[in-house]
């Protein structure tokens, strides 16, 4: 979900509460699992488990998670098993594992590989909403009467949601989906967990880490999120990291001369179309007729990013430029033929991890103003749909922001890209302080979202410390590879 935030933005996170749960939870006993060939790949396993809705009440309301698994290719081999924490959030575990592109052949060989769809998302019970309430969520407030409305439909969109998902929409949290892996992980008989966490993933690793210290074999963070954050510091550090890969595909450019803008002042170019959008007069060339907002001109520079896909983003500008200028309407609205339409909405965890207020649209548009000045080409990092999204949360959330309390045998080994655009160095840095002497940091000096495929040094010691607990030098690196575009 951010790179080159200064040591103020770090150290602006929360005061350090208690964890929601002061004493250490003690797992309800799970059945084994069932498992099965999957319908879609048969050389994969799939299966399900009976959980606590509310681990609160384990006799009360349950759902199924659902999981999926690579046996280890080698069994004389076999170490255990390496329980796989999908990002997003949203993402699919079961179809990760299904897929197989995510571990190298040595891991596969020592591993049983395990994922799973997280409570609330993907084949675990997903959230359902009313499509038309998703609809309505705003890109950016232009005003108080949008912030109010804003807040009117959030409410609208929650209430619905509760009622079309039961009872776990108000237990989607991580805090909660950490029991549920303690609980897989009894399952699968590992009186220890190993664990590699990816993206949002992370949470869910490092808060395991600070509910059950004792029961960790090896973990991986990789791409990290910083679950400390308040309103201010959480868009700053989002803001700075996505301007630090704007820059990095500016310097490439520059320097390259198959840039196709190579030679010009991309900056001017860039801002060029972005007072273009301000005025209506761009057409986004997937919706022909729709206009191209300055946002969504920065919401697809970030995706490039992440990759990064700099010789997609520059191949875009040019045709953007290319374009004559011309009035482009909102776009007519989608027919559903009078018929409800009901849609997952896999984000609502985060409005259950993340208390993130914001007073009224005079607070708002402050912040606006100071992500631009920090931020001036990529004027709408991510962190904002997500503040937007989850205004009117009403407080507390089910897990709020705490600076982490781990103290564990074997270091986490947090993974990080020195430019990622969505979970920053900055990020990784802070995580890295709060966990002390129970983390260590491990630097790729490239680029992109993600760094475990991304070189065969950072493959190498990631896989080294899951098979033997050979822990890297805390704040060692991997030199970046070939440019992307090179």
């Amino acid at each position: 979900m951010a790179v080159g935030a200064t040591a103020a933005l770090l150290a602006a996170a929360l005061p350090t509460p208690a964890p929601a749960s002061a004493a250490r939870p003690t797992p309800v006993p799970a059945p084994g699992i069932a498992w099965q060939p999957c319908e879609k790949d048969r050389t994969a396993e799939c299966g399900t488990m009976s959980l606590p809705v509310d681990w609160e009440r384990p006799d009360g309301d349950r759902f199924t998670l659902h999981l999926a698994r690579r046996a280890a290719t080698d069994p004389a081999a076999r170490i255990g098993s390496l329980v796989f924490g999908p990002g997003g959030p949203g993402d699919s575990g079961v179809d990760r594992i299904i897929k197989n592109d995510r571990f190298s052949d040595e891991l596969r060989r020592r591993f049983d590989i395990v994922s799973f769809d997280p409570r609330g998302i993907g084949r675990s019970n997903p959230v359902r909403c009313s499509a038309e309430l998703l609809g309505r969520q705003p890109q950016v407030i232009t005003d108080q009467a949008r912030f109010d409305a804003a807040l009117k439909d959030n409410a609208l969109l929650r209430a619905d949601c509760r009622a079309r998902t039961g009872p776990l929409y108000d237990h989607v949290d991580t805090r909660s989906a950490v029991r549920d892996v303690d609980a897989v992980r009894a399952a699968l008989g590992e009186s220890r967990l190993t664990f590699h966490g990816s993206s949002y993933g992370t949470l869910l690793g490092a808060q395991y880490a600070e509910e059950f210290p004792g029961r960790i074999r090896a973990m991986v963070l990789e791409s990290v999120v910083d679950h400390s954050l308040g309103t201010r510091a959480f868009l700053d550090t989002q803001a700075a990291t996505a301007q630090d890969s704007f820059d990095e595909f500016v310097a490439w450019c520059v320097r390259t001369p198959s840039c196709a803008l190579h030679g010009e002042d991309v900056r001017a170019v860039w801002a060029g179309l972005l007072a273009r959008a301000e005025q209506g007069e761009l057409v986004d060339p997937d919706r022909p007729g729709v206009a191209l907002t300055p946002y969504d001109l920065s919401r697809f520079a970030q995706r490039r990013l992440y990759g990064p896909d700099w010789p997609g983003l520059v191949r875009r500008i040019v045709a953007l430029r290319a374009e004559p200028t011309a009035a482009a309407g909102p776009g007519a609205a989608d027919d559903q033929g009078g018929e409800e339409t009901v849609a997952p909405y896999p984000f609502a965890v985060f409005c259950a991890d993340w208390h993130l207020p914001v007073r009224d649209h005079r607070e708002y548009a402050a912040h606006l103003r100071r992500m631009a000045r920090i931020a001036p080409d990529v004027r709408y990092p991510q962190a904002l749909p997500a503040i937007a999204t989850c205004l009117g949360t009403p407080a507390p959330v089910a897990n709020p922001q705490h600076r982490l309390r781990v103290r564990t045998d074997v270091p986490l080994l947090l993974a990080n890209s020195r430019h990622d655009p969505a979970s920053g160095h900055n990020w990784a840095t802070n995580v890295s302080r709060q966990l002390g002497r129970s983390g260590v940091l491990l630097t790729y000096e490239g680029w992109g979202h993600g760094n475990y495929t991304r070189s065969p040094c950072m493959g190498e010691a990631i896989d080294r410390y899951l098979i033997s607990v050979d822990v890297p030098v805390d704040g060692s690196s991997c030199p970046a590879v070939a440019e992307p575009g090179a």
